[in-house]
């Protein structure tokens, strides 16, 4: 029988979040919970690998890896966006690229919870009661206070309406952002230099691309309140990571709240799991259960329509 790889399954989910046992037929299905970073192991790993599904963009397959597998006839994405994935390479090496769909949007109540969690000290203060203490530090109430939004799009319309929810004011800024379509949400449209100037919190929405890697820098953290917080959620190369780190030791700034980095997993020797004044996650703003079982119902439907001839959800150049 063929193999069907499945990569990072962290959590060690997969089988269980849907039935697999039509595919479990014809296929030796390979489930693999830890993250292969290193090109060279994975290949080798995927050598025998007729049918791979990948989790989101925890693995690259650039045309250096795929050029490597000449088993791989199917790659299997959840989502049908995969920055990570060269796409047109596999369409040269007549490799089929299939999605899957998702399942509501889980990332701005995460979002939500981070500022909360961030500032009013819920990691610290879960800790010290463990450790038998009581009442070690103080935070502010959201409610009168600025929300600032980078990037008032899918994701930021709908954090928008929780932080007017919680009586927060709300700005926002993008390149191309107008009153008109702000204030259609109870938004105020600001310049970039007002927004990190006036938000008592700044989260940030935006893809991660050419025009907008490293689009959060030095200068904008300079402008903010030392009382203010940064939150991203988005991806991690938007936000200047040397800058932040800067801002954060010399406490310029109250803290960061942060579920993406530049690299994931986030290395055990980043400063950033040395300092204080973080709350840092594990790039879970899409992991939930009801997502998950989207991603691996619709995986198992990609493989056996694959297996039959009429692959569906393809993802093309």
């Amino acid at each position: 029988m063929s193999t069907v790889t499945v990569l990072d399954d962290y959590q060690g989910v997969a089988l269980s979040s849907t039935d697999w046992s039509a595919v479990q037929e014809t296929h030796t299905v390979d489930v693999i919970g830890e993250h292969i970073a290193d090109p060279a192991e994975l290949v080798d790993r995927l050598r025998e690998s007729e049918v791979v599904v990948a989790m989101r963009e925890r693995t690259p397959f650039p045309a250096s890896v795929l050029d490597a597998l000449p088993a791989l006839r199917l790659l299997v994405t959840t989502g049908m966006v995969n920055a990570s994935i060269d796409v047109a390479a596999a369409a040269r090496r007549g490799i089929t690229v299939c999605g899957t769909g998702g399942s509501g949007n889980a990332m701005p109540e995460l979002t939500m919870g981070m500022i909360i969690a961030l500032t009013r000290n819920f990691a610290q203060e879960d800790a010290a009661v463990r450790r038998g203490g009581w009442q070690h530090t103080i935070g502010p109430g959201l409610s009168g206070s600025t929300l600032g939004i980078v990037g008032l799009g899918r994701l930021g319309i709908p954090v928008a309406r929780l932080g007017q929810a919680f009586g927060m004011s709300v700005i926002a800024w993008s390149p191309h952002l107008t009153a008109e379509r702000a204030a259609e949400h109870g938004v105020r449209a600001v310049t970039k230099a007002e927004l990190f100037g006036q938000a008592d919190v700044i989260t940030v929405h935006v893809p991660l691309a050419d025009g907008t890697r490293g689009m959060v820098g030095a200068a904008d953290l300079t402008l903010m309140k030392p009382t203010a917080y940064l939150v991203n959620t988005s991806r991690g190369p938007i936000v200047d990571r040397d800058a932040l780190i800067s801002a954060l030791r010399e406490q310029r700034i109250a803290g960061a709240g942060l579920d993406v980095y530049d690299v994931e997993p986030l290395p055990l020797d980043d400063p950033l799991r040395s300092l204080p004044n973080t709350l840092l996650l594990p790039h879970i703003g899409y992991v939930t259960t009801d997502a998950y079982r989207v991603f691996y119902r619709d995986a198992v439907e990609d493989i056996l329509a694959f297996d039959a001839g009429a692959p569906v959800r393809v993802i093309t150049p």
